[in-house]
């Protein structure tokens, strides 16, 4: 008798009791967990755009000036060949290559940009189309 007792399982009510705590735990858990990778692309496109801003100001100390509108962010990567062509470019670039945004579009590049410096920007998840509305820029840096 006592060797049925330590086999004893779990009862209906017991097994019920832990399903609802873990529906719980799931229901108030889970939403947290699925919003974390949108935060996750905000911080990677926030350091993207720090690296490029860094690029950029080493660009203006070593030519005098940053990239024109014309030339654009390219000008990290590839020598520009069009006029104000840099003087002291560095060989190797200010930047292995140009970085896209965790969305899979282009950093986009003012200069001037507001108040007269350059900005480096990504429209966000919204993309292009939803104007300014979850705009990544380097002003919130």
């Amino acid at each position: 008798m006592n060797t049925l007792r330590k086999m004893r399982g779990f009862t209906l009510i017991e097994v019920m009791v832990v399903m609802v705590i873990i529906g719980i735990l799931a229901a108030v858990i889970v939403p947290k967990i699925m919003s974390r990778p949108n935060e996750a692309r905000i911080v990677a496109a926030k350091n993207d755009i720090r690296s490029i801003i860094s690029a950029l100001k080493l660009y203006r100390l070593d030519n005098g000036q940053y990239p024109t509108q014309r030339q654009g962010l390219k000008a990290l990567v590839t020598k520009p060949t069009s006029s104000p062509v840099p003087p002291d470019w560095r060989s190797d670039g200010y930047l292995p290559r140009l970085p896209i945004d965790p969305w899979g579009h282009p950093y986009q590049y003012l200069n001037p940009g507001m108040h007269g410096r350059v900005d480096v920007f990504s429209y966000g998840p919204g993309g292009e189309g939803h104007g300014m509305k979850g705009v990544i820029g380097s002003w919130q840096l």
